[in-house]
């Protein structure tokens, strides 16, 4: 079985490594394009979400998270 790694980027989104499906709350499947790495927005304000688009860079989005 693939590991999925899931990479929390200072100021920025999640990337998520490895094989993955991304489903929405009614179960339908968002298209990937088969790449081995997707940026997850976390500020919002994509206009492309779930996926992230870099509109982080100019909402002031911040976070810095690390494992403790």
């Amino acid at each position: 079985m693939n590991e999925i790694t899931i990479t929390t980027r200072p100021n920025g989104p999640l990337l998520v490594s490895g094989h993955c499906k991304i489903v929405d709350a009614n179960g339908n499947t968002f298209d990937t394009g088969g790449r081995p790495v997707v940026a997850l927005c976390r500020c919002g304000q994509s206009a492309n979400k779930p996926f992230c688009d870099g509109a982080h860079a100019a909402c002031g989005f911040v976070a810095g998270e690390t494992a403790g």
